[in-house]
């Protein structure tokens, strides 16, 4: 055997070792239990209050409007990405306590000209040109049937 790995041998199992040792103070006693989480982060996670409503808890109310998105460009979309949390709505279904997003920079996030974006999947809006006297998008159109009335 060479003489460096005489020497290297020894110090690689110090650090092997300590990577072990280290290793059994930093990692949960439950990691593991459920595949590669750590098992007390479920009850973790339970104890916290919800706020996310379900897009099924939207449609036992709304299933008028689920009956028009479901065959429009934005039905794969999930309440909560316009709406919010909505939660709250759900509880007490007011219309003071439920976002109601369309501003031009809100819809602008998904619709603003992006090369990244493939346009023909995101119908893509040049905002600086498109309708610029008004300032919210759900003036002219309806985000729940987007392309009615449009020709």
């Amino acid at each position: 055997m060479p003489p460096q790995l005489k020497r290297l041998i020894p110090i690689f199992i110090v650090f092997i070792g300590l990577f072990l040792l280290i290793r059994h103070f930093l990692v949960p006693d439950t990691f593991g239990e459920y595949g590669h989480y750590r098992g007390n982060a479920l009850i973790d996670i339970s104890s916290k209050e919800l706020v996310h409503a379900s897009k099924s808890m939207c449609v036992d109310c709304h299933d008028d409007i689920q009956a028009i998105i479901e065959n429009d460009v934005h039905a794969g979309l999930s309440c909560v990405i316009c709406h919010g949390p909505g939660l709250a709505h759900v509880n007490d279904p007011t219309p003071e306590n439920i976002l109601k997003q369309g501003t031009r920079d809100f819809c602008g996030k998904c619709h603003e000209i992006n090369a990244a974006r493939p346009a023909d999947v995101i119908t893509q809006i040049d905002l600086s040109e498109h309708n610029i006297e008004t300032n919210d998008c759900i003036d002219c159109h309806n985000p729940h049937e987007v392309w009615a009335g449009i020709e």
